[in-house]
């Protein structure tokens, strides 16, 4: 399917069918598999699960259906661990992702997170100290300058459960980093689970996003989620998260500042679900429905001609 807009490309992550955080959520669900209900739901790429082989079996999957890596997921421990250690796991990652002409290194601040644990997602996620926010700062900016000299870009993931999840936290890291080497990755769904509110982080930070994750929410189960204070993954297996079209958000204004702005990079559909609830394949193309109908206009320039 032809994009209207060549800048943009469009993927969809492949938790939908496999979860890193749950890895028995979609076991029997294989790269192969996955790659092809991409093909059919007309994306043009997607994301590295933990479950993806090396870069040379990737590629040759990936060409066989003209598909293509935008990222990876990069779990930094800047505030746990010696920094030379991390940078020296950043390096493998990035020469995983030079080998797959990735564009983006997907980093998130993993101390103290709870994304992973039993605890409220809601009321118990982790406050960073002024030192620890420094050398967290001076850190990704050692990693993004790490990023460079492999030709990819590090984008910092907001994310629930972590030190780094509201708009006032996105501020103060922004501030505190290289706007050189340091770019942000826009999640729609994290944001408004965290302030109840996606454009806010869209219109401050705009010139600092460099990789974007559409996801959108069920109202009514947040709703319940807060007052059961269940942990994140508690949250999604409830069916919190799901793709576009689906929930209460409209991308339709998100999408319209992206391009008026010239964004120039990957949307990534993401949807944290339980495959066995949510067909991977049904909910790729209902997203890729919306997507046609609502944000590039196909729905109505068919119409038109008609």
């Amino acid at each position: 399917m032809v994009m209207k807009n060549e800048a943009i490309s469009w993927g969809i992550a492949p938790i939908g069918w496999r979860n890193d955080d749950v890895p028995e959520l979609g076991a029997g669900n294989n790269l192969q598999h996955l790659l092809s209900d991409i093909v059919v739901a007309g994306f043009q790429g997607t994301e590295v699960g933990g479950f993806f082989p090396e870069p040379d079996i990737l590629n040759k999957e990936l060409n066989l259906r003209n598909l293509k890596i935008a990222g990876r997921w990069f779990s930094s421990f800047l505030l746990r661990d010696d920094l030379e250690e991390v940078v020296r796991s950043f390096r493998a990652h990035c020469l995983y992702l030079k080998a797959t002409q990735a564009s983006v290194a997907v980093v998130s601040e993993q101390t103290r997170s709870i994304q992973k644990t039993d605890k409220n997602v809601f009321t118990e996620k982790p406050i960073f100290s002024d030192e620890e926010w420094r050398r967290l700062c001076s850190g990704l900016n050692r990693l993004g300058r790490v990023a460079e000299e492999y030709g990819v870009q590090l984008v910092y993931h907001h994310h629930m459960g972590t030190g780094v999840q509201t708009l006032e936290e996105v501020d103060r890291l922004m501030a505190g980093t290289d706007p050189a080497c340091v770019h942000l990755l826009y999640d729609t769904g994290h944001i408004y689970v965290s302030d109840g509110d996606y454009t806010a982080l869209l219109v401050r930070h705009m010139d600092r996003i460099r990789h974007v994750h559409f996801k959108d929410v069920r109202p009514s189960i947040l709703d319940q989620c807060k007052k059961k204070g269940l942990s994140f993954i508690q949250s999604f297996l409830s069916g919190l998260f799901t793709v576009p079209g689906d929930g209460c958000m409209d991308f339709t204004e998100v999408y319209k500042r992206l391009e008026a702005y010239g964004y120039r990079g990957w949307i990534i559909i993401e949807a944290e679900q339980d495959p066995a609830l949510a067909n991977p394949l049904e909910y790729a193309l209902k997203s890729r429905k919306y997507i046609d109908e609502h944000l590039l206009g196909f729905g109505k320039e068919r119409e038109e001609m008609t």
